[in-house]
């Protein structure tokens, strides 16, 4: 048989060094060597991988590694926060199903479940998860689901999990823990059923990946898993790897930017110029008690301000007044960013849906990087300054 070099192109030799980093298994399917071995593989009688958009190397390596981290059988990576929100949604609700979600949530999870609403005809109860009897009105023979974030997105409240799992019993509860990972707190440690991710933020932490991830029981990931195949919310390896060296230094990063955004938070909260700071461990903020009990060595990287110049010129000058600091639509960067929640994250919501829930044309959500607290400090008095002496 004639030698075929093109079959070779690209391909090592064997070699007995394991490298020292993972490797990355960038490729679209695995060859293999006949039916019997593919039999196996798909049975789980014997470990490989046959098509990336199932399962690839890179995915199966961060998925345990979030599992360990989370305490949880299993765990499952998507092409992002919201595919793996809706992946776990599709796969515990159907039509005619009946599903609870904090109003506060990230506006496009809100326009998710709204749209699950009207398309699939799922009835969804939009409630405050931090009143308990609202929880348990809620909650009916019909209820396939409850979604709440462990802190919300951009107002900061905390959500107390143990007491709403224990409100929801057997109800599935799913927590959106971007906001605070696993180094603050692991969700189904204290009753959830499943914890979700966008990786894309703290878990990769260095704003070059989009990917979704969670964790939870074996049962639970492999469905979400097979509905993420089925509507193509797979993974890239590329980015899995990424997010998987990301989480190398994620105790450091957080420790870090806590540490900075407390102090940040308490400085800003005496500045002129700010109508109110919303940060869960200042005495003003209303889940002030729960939150210096889940999180007393601080609540993660975010602090949202309301300036007192009302309409957004004012916001604007002041974005403008920070260069260092971007206006860019997403957070945990190693950089400090900002965002402006009623024109990029709640956009999607009506005037009236956004006053509704507290998210004002002056809110601007501040997600704090690595950069030194002085500099910080620096940079938002100059920008205060400049706002309020036009």
């Amino acid at each position: 048989m004639r030698d075929n070099p093109v079959s070779r192109m690209g391909h090592s030799p064997g070699f007995i060094t394991p490298p020292s980093a993972p490797p990355i298994y960038q490729t679209t399917a695995f060859d293999i060597p006949d039916l019997q071995t593919l039999q196996q593989v798909h049975t789980g009688d014997v470990q490989g991988y046959v098509y990336t958009r199932d399962s690839n190397p890179n995915h199966a390596a961060l998925a345990g590694t979030l599992a360990g981290l989370e305490h949880a059988p299993a765990g499952a990576v998507f092409s992002s926060g919201m595919g793996a929100i809706a992946a776990l949604l599709i796969s515990l609700a159907a039509t005619g199903d009946h599903i609870v979600v904090s109003r506060l949530l990230y506006g496009r999870s809100i326009q998710l479940v709204r749209r699950l609403a009207e398309q699939f005809r799922i009835e969804v109860s939009e409630i405050d998860v931090a009143d308990h009897g609202q929880l348990r009105s809620a909650v009916r023979e019909d209820t396939k689901l409850c979604l709440v974030e462990s802190i919300s997105n951009p107002l900061l409240d905390v959500v107390d999990v143990a007491a709403a799992a224990e409100i929801l019993g057997e109800v599935p509860l799913i927590v959106d823990s971007t906001f605070t990972t696993p180094e603050l707190i692991r969700p189904l440690d204290l009753g959830a059923h499943a914890v979700v991710h966008s990786a894309s933020k703290y878990l990769n932490g260095h704003g070059d990946v989009t990917l979704g991830v969670a964790a939870g029981t074996q049962e639970l990931m492999a469905s979400a898993g097979e509905t993420a195949s089925l509507f193509g919310q797979n993974a890239n390896p590329f980015e899995s790897w990424l997010t998987q060296r990301g989480l190398r230094t994620l105790p450091l990063r957080m420790q870090q930017i806590c540490c900075t955004t407390r102090a940040l938070a308490e400085f800003l909260h005496r500045q002129p110029g700010i109508r109110r700071v919303h940060y869960p461990l200042l005495e003003s903020h209303p889940s002030f008690e729960l939150a210096r009990l889940l999180y007393p060595e601080g609540s993660g990287g975010i602090i949202s301000i309301e300036l007192a110049d009302v309409g957004t010129a004012a916001v604007s000058r002041f974005m403008q007044a920070v260069p260092q600091f971007p206006f860019s639509p997403t957070l945990a960067d190693i950089r400090t960013t900002l965002s402006h929640p009623a024109s990029t994250s709640h956009r999607y919501m009506t005037a009236e849906d956004r006053t509704a829930i507290g998210i004002s044309d002056e809110l601007i959500r501040i997600s704090v990087g690595l950069e030194p607290l002085e500099l910080l400090q620096e940079e938002f008095t100059t920008a205060l300054r400049g706002v309020t002496s036009v």
